[in-house]
């Protein structure tokens, strides 16, 4: 049985699936990648579905099950690379994948990733000074 492959890049897990979600390696993904958040520690999850044409029910629940299962190991979970078709199936099997959040690439994912765990806070925000009552609300 093939596997997907899991990458590690910073505090970020990367699994690129380029081969067909038959229902065992699904599964076994599952498994592997819960694995990998333990023993690594990492706190963010990015799934490359950019080469599946189409995803099935039992695949799309699975994606929900591993975002699930992330966040209950404290790692968020973000799926990149979705194409028009899939997202379309997804909708009319009505799977909303509750917990996963979506970006168009991998690098886009790893911006949603780094700021949820605040890692973009390197510089002040200085918009909110510019708007009126913004001082105010900050001294209340």
């Amino acid at each position: 049985m093939e596997r997907v492959p899991i990458l590690k890049i910073g505090d970020i897990l990367l699994v690129s699936i380029q081969i067909d979600m038959e229902d065992q390696v699904a599964l076994q993904l599952q498994e592997d990648l819960a694995d990998r958040i333990v023993a690594t520690g990492c706190h963010g999850v990015i799934i490359d579905i950019s080469a599946l044409d189409i995803v099935d029910s039992f695949v799309g629940r699975t994606l929900a099950t591993i975002a699930a299962i992330s966040k209950v190991l404290d790692a968020d979970t973000v799926v990149v690379g979705m194409r028009p078709a899939v997202a379309i199936t997804l909708v009319e099997l009505g799977l909303s994948l509750p917990g996963i959040r979506t970006a168009l690439n991998v690098e886009l994912g790893m911006d949603l990733l780094a700021r949820e765990r605040g890692e973009d806070d390197d510089e002040p925000d200085d918009e909110d000074e510019d708007e009126p009552g913004a001082s105010a609300v900050a001294t209340s």
